[in-house]
């Protein structure tokens, strides 16, 4: 989905109560290795679909799949709004290329 991208593109996935994808929304359009997201706009589109979690995903189009400090501070602040909200974030998924990093499986969630 994101592989190929130029520019980083940062996207909310809304799952319904069984854990099926409702919708999936870009949230964020940055440049080569940025881009700007607020909590905010994540959980406006979780909530206005009805969302009972989310997923968060977005690209490096660098190549590489590690996350940045940015990255995991951002997914910190999301994390907090989404149990404020009773809206839980299941993972965020970093693609670079054919290879992903899962903030779940770096116990960084």
């Amino acid at each position: 989905m994101l592989k190929d991208e130029l520019k980083e593109k940062f996207i909310v996935i809304c799952l319904n109560t069984a854990n099926k994808i409702i919708k999936h929304e870009v949230i964020s359009i940055g440049n080569l290795n940025s881009s700007v997201v607020h909590p905010r706009e994540v959980f406006k589109v979780a909530i206005e679909n009805s969302s009972a979690s989310i997923i968060l995903l977005h690209n490096h189009p660098s190549g590489n799949p590690e996350p940045s400090n940015e990255d995991i501070s951002i997914t910190k602040k999301i994390v907090e709004a989404g149990k404020i909200l009773n809206i839980p974030v299941f993972d965020h998924l970093v693609i670079a290329g054919e290879n992903f990093t899962s903030f779940v499986k770096k116990n960084l969630i």
